[in-house]
């Protein structure tokens, strides 16, 4: 079969991303590719000829050696052009296998399995070997460059926000460490999930019909086939593989999936113009716009987030491939191929977030501008003002804070020159924080309500403590 022109090729992901991310992209070959769907098949093919060996007794180094060497000369426009042929996609593997293997293996063949047997337990070795070689190192290193970034910014001042809205201080490593934290659990669910994908070899209706005629214990021929390639059976099986055990690793992909867009969205709000507290790498000979020279657009995070909108939706079809009509349908044949295309899309995102961390520069002088400046200069401290006063026995505190705050927008003063208007007030507030030992690192009441920075709560001790705890957890060196 030819060599098709790269640019001939109808999906972004093998010609655009296969170029930008030629690493990825070739990593991700010998696990979902059409080629590597193929080989699955032949490695599973080949694996129930040693079953039926092992409970001969007829099984021994020699024998696999010539197993594998049949089983590697098996190339897939061998198997497409017998399928042209057959019209059928198994049918047509065992022809051409039975062809490479020795004479005396050929009738063991396929011997008692149905084609799914084959295709489920293929599709779950491969799904398994992608999230181990692929997947989970992609978000393990994204997740310690996360614990990096939070960590090390873990002190630096930033304003909170909710609706779009100054709150509260906060950090920019607390900022992070959200994100730490959600896709920390993310990766461990993952973990487990993979490691809980089944194979099966029970027949056309999964009732062990053929095998039973075969061996005495049908169900032991199945566990020596499905050791072979790393698996167990799915404890109970139609003509198909139980489907909540993939279902639920594809789920958990999202949910990755999902933290990460988040984490996008918030990176590309952060470089607005007005807002400005961080910035993605940009390289020297790199252009932001085809007529505005001096743009430096947040391009990555973008990507990131136009990359889950192209693939999120894809959960639908992985619900949707959970349904089948008694014992089987093919309702899922086609479906199911697009896999490796979520797959191949979701690590491209991961990819791509990992490298807008890497480069990612935090502008601190701006950020403390925002967080000292925005709204009313100072306003976000009138919730510790209103929790003070309410500490010092005023029952409508939050009132009298509120009508300090609207008084501080009509005159065009900060909160804190609004609040040393009010004198019996600020008496209250300043005796409580004397009380609670707050003023020091201001000098004074009114100091302090000038330097929102001081107030953080355990923004940078949850900061650092998140970021300590996943890098730990991921094999990264102390925070």
């Amino acid at each position: 079969m030819e060599d098709r022109n790269i640019f001939r090729n109808i999906s972004p992901i093998d010609h655009r991303y296969s170029i930008s991310e030629e690493s990825l992209f070739n990593s991700l070959v010998p696990w979902i590719s059409e080629e590597a769907s193929v080989g699955a098949c032949v490695r599973a093919e080949t694996a129930l000829i040693i079953a039926h060996l092992s409970v001969r007794g007829k099984i021994n180094p020699g024998v696999r050696a010539a197993l594998e060497k049949a089983a590697a000369s098996v190339e897939p426009a061998e198997v497409y052009a017998e399928e042209e042929k057959t019209r059928h996609n198994i049918r047509a593997l065992v022809n051409v296998l039975k062809k490479k293997v020795p004479p005396e293996f050929a009738p063991l063949v396929h011997l008692g399995a149905t084609s799914v047997d084959i295709l489920d337990t293929g599709l779950s070795y491969r799904m398994a070997g992608v999230t181990r070689e692929v997947v989970l190192p992609l978000l393990r290193g994204l997740e310690l460059l996360l614990c990096d970034f939070a960590g090390r910014e873990a002190e630096t001042p930033q304003v909170g926000r909710t609706h779009g809205q100054h709150a509260v201080p906060v950090t920019l490593g607390f900022a992070f460490a959200e994100y730490v934290s959600r896709l920390g659990k993310s990766i461990l669910e993952i973990e487990k999930r993979s490691g809980e994908l089944r194979g099966k070899l029970a027949g056309a209706v999964g009732a062990y019909n053929a095998t039973s005629m075969i061996v005495k214990d049908p169900e032991e021929l199945e566990r020596i086939y499905l050791a072979e390639l790393g698996l167990e059976a799915s404890e109970h099986s139609t003509q198909l593989v139980e489907p909540e055990y993939l279902l639920r690793l594809l789920l958990e992909f999202n949910t990755a999936f999902g933290i990460i867009a988040n984490l996008a969205d918030d990176l590309r709000n952060l470089q607005r113009s007005e807002i400005g507290e961080v910035r993605e790498g940009f390289a020297a000979d790199q252009v932001g716009s085809s007529t505005m020279p001096q743009k430096r657009n947040p391009w990555n995070s973008e990507h990131v987030k136009s990359l889950w909108k192209a693939f999120m939706p894809r959960a639908v079809t992985f619900f949707m491939d959970q349904i089948s009509e008694h014992q089987r349908d093919l309702s899922n044949s086609a479906s199911q191929r697009f896999i490796a295309d979520y797959i191949a899309g979701f690590c491209l995102a991961v990819s791509r977030m990992a490298g807008v961390i890497r480069g990612l520069g935090a502008d601190r002088e701006r950020l403390l501008a925002n967080l000292r400046g925005g709204g009313i200069a100072g306003g976000i401290m009138a919730e510790p003002a209103y929790i003070l006063l309410a500490e010092s026995g005023v029952s409508d505190a939050h009132e009298v804070i509120r009508q300090i705050t609207l008084a501080a927008e009509k005159s065009g003063l900060s909160f804190a020159e609004a609040l040393a208007k009010e004198p019996e007030t600020l008496v209250r507030i300043g005796e409580k924080m004397k009380e609670l030992g707050i003023t020091a690192a201001a000098g004074d009441a009114l100091g302090w309500f000038e330097r929102p920075e001081l107030y953080r709560g355990l923004a940078a001790e949850k900061a650092k403590a998140i970021a300590a705890k996943y890098k730990k957890l991921f094999g990264g060196q102390d925070v």
